[in-house]
């Protein structure tokens, strides 16, 4: 068994891990160094920009994609019917305008008569149509297609009850598209910047297929246009000079690069190679903040970073009790305040701080830590367990040092308090993602859950038992009416209540661990303009500039 002071001794060298120490003057800022001239706005003359992205994507097709990584790149290559300004507003996009029906059932989108494809083609309310079409076909394979459930027969049409030309969405001539909801869905609008929701060029899909997003084939219809794919090395964007707005866009190449190793990152950035990264590494915070502290930007994230079980095999199958002693013997706090560092919130429910919902709680988030860790080794007894008979265990995660640590600390956390033998097993992303989807072999599971749309069903929703991405397998009938009576609420505080109500049995059914809720971070170069921290930490290249430097 760990020791109280073995585990104090991993915690401190998860912390203390540092690539650099804080004598090293490589990376720091120039302070005499002039951003934007003298008049402090005078734009470089070459306007390139170098940013870190995490994973390599699996697929930029934006009706298959998944994650973060490949999110950044299709919200520069493809524009929604909706779009997101630099704070993260929900403004037009695609659409210049939309009418919603007296019973909130019926959207009318009216396109702009300006839109271009990156071939030069008319973007058409059809391409709309089309796009919304293919993606809930289940023959494109789509994981994320169950967003788009409130769109009329949409569900049924994923579940292959019905053909996809039964959505609820029509091209009612070139430049309006009307889409008829299964009930009142008032975050619709922000829904539909999500990529799931995009058009795609069909006589591009239909020509090329499934490389129909490779570089050289693409076409797409936002601010930019996909020139090389290096895998594991660079993405490399530039221009699309057939963009609507093209002429109040800066940037004219972007490189996004593959950055699974935060230390490598930050030496990179130090260097001078990125001007934004994806991530910080956690033991380097304290140097970062001393050294380049005008470069770090931190800001609240719509997000929750969980462990989930695979709720359909054992161990964890039918056995709620072992499910909760494993919840309650992490210390959150720890984890918080000496692992991740930047001001995250440790996580006692599902849905992260989010306008117009009250969160539910854990029964006891009040509790000592003392006194959770007790209860802890009660339910893993009930659960059949003990010192002499320890659960065995593996914690699968994804290539990426921060992730790695706290996996470290959390298989420590629960060895010392219930003997847990925890065996750690690293994938690359995509190979990651397909475990998990297949719920073959595992166990437990690092995750996290980013918001696609500000509203706290993006959440709940989540764990419905046909969504695609509930990778626990959690199924529990009361739960999804639950959700289903919350979707058809056109009253915001009767939708919040039932939502509430849903979450409560989340929790305690406890087919995941939530640990805590995320806030960004990022390291950004002083000569990056337009880039605006939001609760979405959703960014536009178009806004982007670079300034003399």
């Amino acid at each position: 068994m760990l020791s109280v002071i073995r585990l104090a001794v991993v915690i401190a060298a998860l912390i203390t891990g540092a690539c650099g120490g804080s004598s090293e003057n490589a990376g720091v800022p120039d302070q005499t160094r002039q951003i934007g001239g003298p008049s402090g706005t005078e734009l470089a003359a070459v306007q390139v920009i170098h940013i870190g992205n995490g994973a390599e994507p699996q697929t930029l097709d934006p009706h298959r994609a998944e994650g973060v990584p490949a999110s950044n790149l299709l919200r520069n290559l493809f524009e929604g019917l909706t779009l997101e300004a630099a704070n993260g507003d929900v403004i037009p996009g695609a659409a210049q305008s939309w009418d919603i029906s007296d019973d909130g059932l019926v959207y009318t989108f009216h396109l702009r008569v300006d839109g271009r494809w990156s071939n030069g083609d008319p973007v058409t309310a059809a391409d709309f149509e089309y796009g919304l079409r293919r993606s809930v076909d289940p023959n494109t394979l789509s994981h994320y297609a169950s967003i788009l459930g409130p769109i009329k027969n949409a569900e049924e049409i994923i579940l292959g009850q019905l053909p996809p030309s039964s959505l609820g969405v029509e091209a009612i001539d070139e430049f309006t598209l009307v889409i008829r909801l299964n009930g009142p869905t008032p975050y619709l609008p922000g829904l539909l910047n999500h990529n799931v929701a995009y058009a795609v060029h069909a006589g591009n899909v239909q020509e090329h297929g499934n490389r129909f997003a490779r570089p050289g084939n693409l076409v797409g219809n936002g601010a930019y246009i996909l020139d090389e794919w290096v895998v594991q090395d660079h993405i490399k964007l530039i221009r699309n000079s057939n963009y609507r707005d093209d002429a109040n866009s800066h940037i004219e190449e972007a490189y996004f690069y593959p950055t699974e190793n935060q230390d490598a990152e930050l030496k990179r950035f130090r260097a001078g190679e990125f001007d934004i990264t994806e991530l910080v590494p956690y033991q380097q915070l304290d140097w970062i903040r001393e050294n380049l502290g005008d470069d770090l930007v931190i800001a609240p994230y719509l997000g929750s970073y969980y462990f989930g079980y695979n709720v359909t095999r054992p161990p964890f199958k039918d056995n709620p009790s072992l499910r909760k002693a494993l919840s309650m013997a992490i210390d959150r706090e720890i984890i918080t305040e000496r692992i991740t560092g930047a001001g995250e919130i440790p996580a006692y429910g599902w849905v992260p701080p989010v306008a117009g919902y009250q969160g539910e709680l854990l029964e006891w988030a009040t509790w000592s830590q003392e006194k959770r860790n007790t209860e802890a080794q009660r339910l893993y007894a009930e659960a059949g367990y003990s010192r002499d008979n320890p659960l065995r265990t593996e914690i699968l995660y994804n290539t990426n040092d921060n992730h790695k640590r706290l996996c470290v600390a959390i298989a420590s956390m629960w060895k010392q308090t219930l003997g847990v033998e925890a065996t750690l097993v690293n994938q690359e992303w995509k190979v990651f993602l397909e475990t998990r989807r297949r719920k073959e072999t595992t166990e437990v599971f690092r995750a996290g859950w980013i918001g696609d749309y500000n509203d706290a069903f993006t959440f709940t929703q989540l764990m419905y038992s046909k969504n695609e991405m509930n990778h626990s397998g959690y199924a529990n009938t009361d739960y999804d009416e639950k959700l289903e009576h919350a979707a058809t609420q056109s009253n915001p505080q009767d939708r919040a209540k039932i939502m509430a109500q849903s979450e409560r049995i989340l929790l305690e059914d406890m087919p995941v661990i939530p640990v805590y809720y995320y806030v960004s971070k990022h390291l950004v170069k002083p000569w990056v303009g337009g880039r605006q921290p939001n609760i979405m930490d959703h960014h536009h290249l178009k806004d982007f500039f670079i300034l003399k430097h």
